[in-house]
Parts: structure tokens; C-alpha cells; sequence
């Protein structure tokens, strides 16, 4: 069982959040908009129970920028640190970043989306995850 509240941040450290409930579920993105956004092959996200997530310090400095017909991409405006994504009906609606939290999530992706526009630069590794053309079916 994981430790709760998880805790995470910006790479600079000027925006500090808290998460009170277990992840509920995580996954790597394949998506051309994802690789713009990280400047890597993918971007591993967990979702996170809605009402969970706290912002504890620099709240006035987290941006969003609201992609058409996606999830706005939330960032400490300081370093540029990407935070978490909010669905664009329904705030509350959020998947975190995994590499902004502190310590074991207590949870790993278990499966792999947009994989139809992964990376030609990079294999996809062999690791048994189910694999998605497209947005993962819920």
C-alpha cells in the first residue's frame, strides 16, 4: 500500500502538490502532441481520483494551454515543468505526470495509447502492455 498524500512538483520547485487518494490508473501516450510537449518518445500519466489533487504552494503560477479538442496541459509558468493535464469539459478530471511525483506512485502504466503516431526515432520496447491505435477505449 502506498503511502498517502503522494506529493510532487515543478522541476523548480515553486508549485507543490498533494494527492489523498491511490492513482487510479496509469498509461504511456504516444501522441505527436505529447512528444512535442516532453521532447520524448511518449508521456506516462496516471489519473487521478477526482477532488484528490491539492495545489500546496504557487498556485498563481501554473498555466494551462488548451489544445483544440484535447486536454488543456497544465505547467509551472517559473521552469516550464509539465504538472498534469484537466479534462476540457469537467476540471476535476485531471492525469498527473508520473515524473512530478515523489517516490513510488503505487502504480505503473498498464498500457500504451496512440500508438498509431509513435516515434518513429524510438521503438515501442516489448513489454507485454496492451497497445492502442488510438485513445485507450474506457
Amino acid at each position: 500500500m502506498v503511502a498517502l498524500p503522494l506529493r510532487g512538483g515543478c522541476l523548480c520547485g515553486s508549485v507543490r502538490y498533494e494527492i489523498t487518494e491511490p492513482l487510479v490508473s496509469a498509461g504511456y501516450c504516444h501522441c505527436t502532441r505529447c512528444q512535442r510537449r516532453t521532447g520524448t518518445a511518449a508521456a506516462v500519466s496516471a489519473r487521478v481520483v477526482p477532488g484528490s489533487l491539492r495545489v500546496a504552494a504557487g498556485e498563481a503560477l501554473i498555466r494551462c494551454w488548451q489544445p483544440e479538442g484535447g486536454f488543456a496541459k497544465c505547467y509551472c509558468s517559473t521552469c516550464g515543468g509539465a504538472l498534469w493535464s484537466r479534462h476540457p469539459d469537467d476540471p476535476q478530471i485531471l492525469s498527473v505526470r508520473l515524473g512530478t511525483l515523489e517516490g513510488d506512485p503505487g502504480i505503473r502504466p498498464s498500457y500504451r495509447q496512440y500508438v498509431a503516431y509513435a516515434a518513429a526515432w524510438e521503438e515501442i520496447p516489448d513489454d507485454g502492455l496492451p497497445r492502442f491505435p488510438e485513445a485507450r477505449p474506457h
